[in-house]
């Protein structure tokens, strides 16, 4: 069989391409990369695999060259011959930024580019399967605790950021190109890190980690619940769920669930003896963050009653860290989102995913981070503050 897939060269798409490029059912796998020519596409894609040494298949990868914010994509996959006997076509490829100076680009390429590969995916003979990486978190802000997949897609939601508005809006569009029986939608909850003992491939989210490792004084909930599975244990349950021809339903959360969610507490106790030379973690009501942007703005904006001035110890601390304090202004506006979503307090049922296949729970965060959280010194937070 032949697949087609996006978002190779991403965090989660370049785990996919790797495990599935083992399955000896499968022919060829054409992927979609945004490159000027053929050759320094395929290029990119072979740094996927040399990362940790997977071995790497010229006959089986092929590259193909296309932008989801081409409005001519559609047209050119249709052009493309190759592509003629795709039977499964997994669309990994997301613009994940939660700031708001990328909205506009954000809804060009999770909403003009899946509609341009839902327009070439109906022209198909034989496809038998699209397969669209959505998120749990399109359930929106107003939704708490346990959320289940019948709550979403849900037009009356209230979303904290672009992104998670445009992938609620990809899946309402699936139905207007495709049959429901050619329909799988996936929603991981929030992905960070891996569970093996090696270099992640990606930063993405292990970002916000690090940022509240700089920061320390931690203005969120300790104790709120939060999803997160690693990007090894995803990437497994979606290539089972799509090679599944049994399974029961056309949406599955891929989450950790209640029995394996994590909080913020536990989340930095597994890092905290990584770096024994910071002062501990303390954790603060989610309204200290207005004073610590106004401080950064200068003490003179501070309130005369705010807490803030109970942590002498830490602002001194920050003037040492950060060096200036439009750093941290940086930093603390790009973190805003990341403290909103910890609030939410929201776990998503895994039920259907453990039902239908022989995945397990996945490991908690607070375990496998206690291994991933000596990456941490490795990312440049104000670099990942500019496009987290």
């Amino acid at each position: 069989m032949d697949i087609f897939i996006t978002g190779v060269t991403g965090f989660l798409g370049g785990e996919l391409l790797v495990d599935l490029s083992k399955r000896e059912d499968i022919d060829k796998i054409f992927c979609l990369v945004r490159s000027a020519n053929e050759e320094n596409a395929l290029a990119r894609i072979k740094k996927v695999f040399d990362l940790h040494n997977d071995p790497f298949d010229r006959d089986k990868i092929i590259a193909v060259t296309g932008d989801l914010a081409d409005d001519y994509l559609a047209e050119n996959l249709k052009a493309d011959s190759r592509l003629n006997g795709v039977s499964i076509i997994i669309h990994s490829a997301a613009n994940t930024s939660f700031s708001k100076i990328y909205d506009s680009l954000v809804e060009k390429i999770n909403i003009g580019g899946l509609k341009q590969i839902l327009s070439w995916a109906q022209s198909l003979p034989s496809l038998n399967l699209f397969t669209y990486v959505g998120t749990a978190t399109i359930c929106g802000s107003l939704v708490k605790n346990h959320v289940t997949e019948d709550m979403s897609p849900d037009l009356s939601a209230k979303h904290l950021v672009k992104y998670s508005y445009t992938k609620m809006t990809g899946e309402l569009l699936l139905k207007e190109y495709l049959p429901e029986n050619k329909i799988l939608v996936v929603r991981p909850s929030i992905i960070m890190g891996d569970t093996r003992n090696w270099v992640p491939r990606s930063y993405v989210i292990l970002w916000a980690l690090a940022t509240l490792n700089e920061l320390r004084l931690v203005p969120a909930n300790a104790h709120s619940k939060i999803d997160i599975v690693p990007v090894d244990y995803v990437s497994q349950a979606i290539i089972k769920l799509v090679f599944n021809p049994a399974r029961k339903y056309r949406v599955y959360h891929i989450s950790s669930g209640e029995k394996a969610c994590s909080t913020p507490y536990l989340s930095t106790e597994a890092i905290k003896d990584e770096f024994p030379e910071k002062p501990p973690f303390r954790f603060t009501d989610k309204k200290l963050l207005a004073d610590m942007k106004k401080w950064t703005k200068g003490t003179g904006l501070l309130p005369e009653d705010s807490p803030l001035v109970n942590f002498s110890h830490y602002l001194e601390y920050w003037v040492e860290n950060f060096g200036n304090n439009t750093n941290l202004r940086i930093l603390l506006y790009a973190l805003e989102p990341y403290i909103h979503f910890i609030e939410l307090n929201q776990v998503f049922d895994n039920s259907r995913l453990l039902e239908d296949t022989d995945m397990e729970q996945s490991v908690p965060a607070h375990i496998y981070l206690k291994t991933a959280g000596k990456y941490l010194n490795r990312i440049n937070v104000f670099e990942g503050a500019i496009d987290p």
